[in-house]
């Protein structure tokens, strides 16, 4: 998100932009350009980034801010329910209609629609929405005829790469050409660090609370890749705010990944490096937990799917491929070896093991063995090469 919203909203309230970095002064030119008229508009950035905020801001400036914003997040409902809640539906069109209800699209004529996460529309929704987007008509669910023409400005939102779910077929091409009239592409905070200090500032001011962070507290503020932007900044900043329990917060009250961080003004393959070090150590060394922060950091994107695979492959090395040995060393119970082999496979973090077997010693060991009963010692040094690649020996 790189703005902050200095108050609660109104519907029509203009939102409050902090920042102090020439890409979004860039995009709040081009977002007040394109307010001027009536041009369907495309933003398009990562989660968190403030896409909605945007939105709010072209609203604000065109000549419909005086009418309603109605906001809809594409993705937080099921196709059913997301066609009633844009077109409306007659009463007993299904069950628990009791009663006639106005889609979202009625209650934005002469305003603004917002369609937040607009990929993850069906392609059946898509070709709804494309009908209004082409003559104005709405059909709310259950009615036999269109109802009505409207005149609502349609902004529409998303993190993913449209064009890619084109070319896969999960996204019409027709209804791409007729949502990105205008496009607005809002930086990830990682490609504009003169914002970050200006948005902890502003965010600390609106706690109300007197604090201060040392000058190793900013250097990690502003070497952290902030994977989930300026939402996940605002978090961070609020937590240390009311949980440090000091008016001077350093890198020692930074959540894990920040302290990770701290001092170290690298490239990003460097950092990345650096980082895959520090959790496979901690890990080894036990001061860190598996399912207690390093799943977290994970789930809660403060760490990638590179550096969780780059931590696997430093613990592969140890146990010469063995999985089951790489829980042992995280300091998992063996019970969990189940678990922590479905997780990565679910997040697509797994690492091929072979490269990392290692059978020299086992051809060491059989050379010394005297030549006798040459059988069955060829079938038993099988079945400990077999224990050795699954860690079970």
């Amino acid at each position: 998100m790189p703005v902050r919203v200095t108050s609660r909203p109104g519907p029509n309230c203009e939102p409050h932009l902090v920042r102090a970095s020439a890409a979004m002064e860039d995009v709040l030119v081009l977002a007040k350009r394109v307010a001027g008229g009536d041009a369907k508009v495309l933003i398009s950035g990562e989660s968190g980034v403030g896409k909605d905020l945007v939105a709010r801001y072209i609203h604000a400036h065109s000549l419909r801010a005086h009418k309603r914003f109605v906001a809809v997040n594409c993705a937080a409902l099921t196709d059913t329910l997301l066609e009633s809640e844009l077109f409306g539906h007659v009463r007993g069109s299904f069950t628990g209609a009791y009663r006639d209800k106005v889609g979202r699209l009625e209650l934005a004529d002469q305003g603004t629609i917002f369609l937040d996460e607009v990929g993850e529309m069906s392609v059946r929704m898509q070709a709804l929405l494309l009908r209004f987007l082409e003559n104005g008509e709405i059909q709310p669910v259950g009615a036999d005829i269109p109802r009505t023409r409207l005149n609502a400005r349609v902004i529409a939102a998303t993190n993913r790469n449209l064009s890619e779910l084109v070319a896969s077929g999960r996204f019409r091409e027709d209804l791409l050409y007729r949502i990105q009239v205008a496009h607005i592409h809002v930086p990830a905070l990682r490609h504009r660090r003169e914002d970050i200090r200006p948005l902890v500032e502003h965010t600390v001011a609106q706690a109300g609370r007197d604090i201060r962070f040392s000058d190793e507290a900013w250097l990690a503020f502003e070497s952290y890749q902030w994977p989930g932007n300026v939402r996940e900044l605002q978090n961070v900043v609020e937590q240390l705010i009311w949980m440090s329990g000091t008016e001077v917060i350093g890198v020692q009250h930074f959540p894990p990944a920040l302290q990770m961080t701290a001092n170290r003004a690298l490239p990003v393959r460097e950092r990345r490096r650096q980082l895959a070090d520090d959790l496979y150590s901690g890990l080894v060394e036990g001061k860190f937990s598996f399912w207690d922060q390093i799943h977290k950091m994970f789930l809660d994107r403060d760490i990638t799917r590179h550096d969780l695979r780059e931590v696997i492959r430093r613990g592969l090395t140890t146990t010469c491929g063995s999985y089951r040995g790489l829980v042992a060393l995280f300091g998992m119970d063996g019970r969990d070896y189940k678990r922590f082999f479905n997780f990565i496979a679910a997040h697509d973090c797994g690492v091929n093991a072979r490269p990392y077997r290692v059978r020299k010693p086992l051809r060491a060991e059989l050379t010394a063995t005297p030549p006798i009963a040459a059988s069955p010692i060829t079938k038993s040094s099988a079945g400990v090469a077999r224990a050795l690649r699954d860690g079970a020996a």
